[in-house]
């Protein structure tokens, strides 16, 4: 699977403080705990036992205990202790699998099987940091990116916030493309009555749009001289292929607006996607026709062709 060359945000970086927690990426159960020290293990899901789920285990001395015959696992997913057998050492053929895992942008990600890509790195932006989510979505990860590039849906989704009937037109712009492929556009200017939590009134705002990863994306936002500059990214946990898991974080110079009006504003924003996203058939993104395209998809058509650039098979069809 050419997934598997990529790294995939599974959780939030802080996330399994209070016990093991269970998580799923490609159709793949996988639990998330922290040893004695808190680093963080990603472990599959399955004691190798008699399969049952560690996730519903807690733990023990510094080690995942499972919890139907107690046995348990190291960091590494070791074997380290049969308590019906004290004094036995386990084979290596007793151990679980373990991925491993790296923490960037206020995520933990897991290596599915052999990255060979790096990280997705952010271009430069605002200081402040703000994870939201996540988000448990019932439509394919490259559908949820996809609605996060389309230019034409905000005067119809977010009327009267990112969009306004009185102005759905898509002006003409350009889609351009990193040294490695990844499509961009430089300059997308768009009416919006709401452009952030702390917007006052309607504005004209530049827009910049970047894809990072397969399953990631972002945009920059600049409005009027002197207002806020904020950059969001959509992360992308593909879960099955017609299920996903997404954060979004928000990068800003404002350093005054308590976080939680943020995260409403936001949160208000995606309550409008997600009905529309989850209603789209096919859940898989097409990715060789059976969807007309017009000249404002033209960021969703260089999508796609990136996708199939990158041999993704996986929630596309």
């Amino acid at each position: 699977m050419k997934e598997a060359a990529w790294w995939w945000p599974v959780a939030l970086a802080d996330d399994a403080r209070d016990g093991p927690v269970a998580l799923q990426l490609f159709d793949r159960r996988l639990v998330l705990w922290r040893d004695a020290q808190g680093r963080p293990s990603l472990l599959a899901d399955q004691c190798s036992h008699r399969g049952a789920r560690l996730s519903m285990g807690r733990l023990h001395g510094g080690a995942l205990q499972c919890p139907y015959h107690g046995w348990r696992f190291d960091a590494a997913g070791r074997c380290v202790a049969v308590p019906a057998q004290p004094g036995f050492t386990p084979p290596d053929s007793s151990s679980v699998e373990c991925l491993p895992l790296r923490e960037a942008h206020g995520l933990l990600w897991a290596d599915a099987g052999g990255a060979s890509h790096p990280l997705p790195a952010l271009p430069s932006v605002a200081p402040r940091r703000l994870v939201y989510g996540p988000f448990d979505t019932a439509t394919s990860a490259p559908r949820a990116v996809e609605n996060f590039l389309d230019t034409s849906h905000f005067a119809f989704v977010h009327e009267g916030w990112l969009g306004d009937a009185q102005h759905p037109e898509v002006p003409p712009y350009e889609v351009t493309h990193t040294a490695d492929g990844r499509p961009v556009i430089e300059c997308y200017r768009a009416w919006q009555p709401r452009a952030s939590a702390t917007s006052a009134g309607g504005d004209w705002v530049e827009y910049r749009y970047e894809v990072l990863s397969p399953y990631a994306a972002l945009l920059t936002k600049r409005g009027q001289a002197g207002g806020p500059e904020d950059s969001y990214t959509i992360w992308a946990c593909p879960t099955t292929p017609e299920s996903c898991r997404l954060w979004f974080a928000q990068y800003t110079t404002d350093e005054d607006t308590p976080a939680q009006a943020l995260l409403d504003f936001q949160v208000t924003i995606f309550s409008q996607d997600q009905p529309v996203l989850e209603s789209q058939q096919p859940k898989r993104l097409p990715l060789s026709g059976g969807e007309a395209m017009g000249a404002a998809d033209r960021l969703s058509a260089a999508y796609r062709r990136y996708l199939k650039a990158c041999g993704i098979g996986y929630g596309v069809c």
